[in-house]
């Protein structure tokens, strides 16, 4: 029985499941007929796990005649995991991924090119990976037996979606829900706020608090998500835009010092060979009406071109009428854009 409604990859795509680590697995979306050097590294945003972001089987559909194959990356935070989990983690997940994948194909295919790719909150992941120090910095209270990961270079970097989870959160809070005026959701906010602040970590500072689901779900999070307070901080950025926290890279009111930080850092950093491809959703839901999307990324490109070389893509761009995952019904043409858009870019990867 065909069941209607449901993606190519819901119905079942051929691949292979990649051990990255014992407790790290990648699926290559792959017939295994046309040789595939490049290889496309997708991580989705918080809440999404393997094959959960629609959109992306028409990537795979698109790139399966070239010699691109595309890895869907499980995080050790996909699904209901996010709540506790963090950039560092996540980018030292997706440096092994990266290791692996040269390791794995070049014996086979000679030298390839590797982009990675987030949808929403991956792409804090992918803007965290190519900006931050390498290794990255110790997390004080996490990081106490780590490892440090050295982050292997890639060629490119997409970021679909890349909203600021600050002011989506913002936005609830000010025009409230079916449940709860502006006037109570405001009180539970900041209520939620200054608890965290209070209490971020217990047993002598070793293991994380959580915020009450039932605080959570009422600011918008799925009641069967578990928050930490220190994510819950992280997300929320209560101190912004004065003081951002690691979480709150895309805001539109962030300074330019702050742009300086995180996308003027991308040069120095030598992680990003090429360029940086930018397609904001035009009709994104979790982005506030007040927020000029075409000036914001203007501001973007103005700070990560910065030190000379351009790693703006050109084929950036805010796609008209584009929702946030592209996942509603009236979303043919922006999926054919975005695909459009992301092949020519992979194209000019492929020409260095």
């Amino acid at each position: 029985m065909q069941l209607k409604g449901l993606t190519s990859l819901a119905r079942g795509q051929p691949g292979i499941l990649h051990h990255i680590t014992p407790s790290l697995v990648s699926f290559e979306y792959t017939r295994g007929v046309i040789r595939k050097p490049h290889t496309l590294i997708f991580v989705g945003g918080l809440g999404d796990g393997l094959g959960t972001v629609e959109y992306l089987s028409d990537i795979v559909q698109a790139l399966e005649p070239t010699e691109w194959s595309v890895f869907g990356l499980v995080l050790s935070c996909s699904y209901g995991g996010w709540g506790m989990g963090r950039l560092g983690n996540d980018i030292d997940e997706i440096a092994h991924t990266v290791n692996y994948v040269r390791e794995y194909k070049t014996p086979q295919f000679g030298p390839g090119k590797v982009v990675i790719m987030g949808h929403s909150t991956g792409s804090q992941d992918v803007m965290h990976y190519i900006n931050c120090p390498n290794p990255r910095p110790a997390h004080p209270i996490f990081d106490r037996d780590w490892i440090p990961v050295v982050r292997p270079e890639v060629d490119g970097a997409i970021m679909q979606a890349p909203v600021s989870d600050r002011e989506g959160i913002l936005w609830v809070v000010k025009c409230g829900t079916e449940r709860d005026s502006p006037e109570t959701m405001r009180k539970i906010y900041n209520k939620a706020v200054e608890d965290a602040r209070r209490h971020t970590y217990e047993d002598h500072n070793s293991v994380d608090t959580l915020v009450p689901l039932s605080v959570t779900g009422r600011i918008g999070y799925p009641t069967s998500a578990p928050v930490s307070s220190r994510r819950f901080l992280s997300l929320v950025s209560p101190e912004s835009p004065e003081k951002p926290e690691e979480d709150d890279l895309f805001s539109s009111d962030l300074s330019n010092q702050r742009l300086e930080d995180t996308f003027g850092q991308v040069g120095k950093r030598g992680l990003l060979r090429q360029q940086l491809l930018v397609l904001y959703s035009g009709r994104d839901q979790s982005v506030p009406p007040w927020v000029d999307k075409e000036a914001l990324l203007k501001r973007w490109k103005s700070a990560i071109d910065v030190h000379g070389k351009q790693f703006w893509s050109p084929h950036s761009m805010v796609i008209p009428n584009a929702s946030h995952a592209l996942s509603d019904s009236d979303q043919k043409e922006p999926r054919r854009i975005l695909v459009e858009r992301m092949t020519r870019y992979l194209h000019d990867i492929l020409q260095g």
